[in-house]
């Protein structure tokens, strides 16, 4: 899983995830210029970091599925690749 093997595991999904995650932390540099309260910073940066675990594991899981598959059509096993994906999900925290 060291390289993505097919180019849609970065579809258009995928950019509009990661664009949304631009935005919000724009919106939290804004916020800040506008020096808003803590808590509501502290709020919008735990949401883009929400966001940005969900968009870690999308991008895990289809590149994982693309593998097993790959590895089932020349007869391997997936187990490696399951626990090399868990190891990156694991990584990311």
């Amino acid at each position: 899983m060291d390289e993505v093997k097919n180019s849609s595991l970065y579809g258009q999904e995928t950019k509009n995830r990661l664009k949304r995650i631009e935005g919000q932390v724009r919106g939290v540099l804004k916020m800040m210029e506008e020096e808003k309260d803590c808590k509501d910073v502290i709020t919008q940066l735990s949401a883009a970091r929400t966001a940005m675990d969900r968009a870690i594991g999308y991008i895990v899981a289809r590149n994982l599925e693309s593998c097993i598959k790959e590895a089932q059509e020349e007869g391997g096993s997936a187990e490696e690749l399951i626990n090399e994906a868990v190891q990156m999900i694991v990584k990311s925290r």
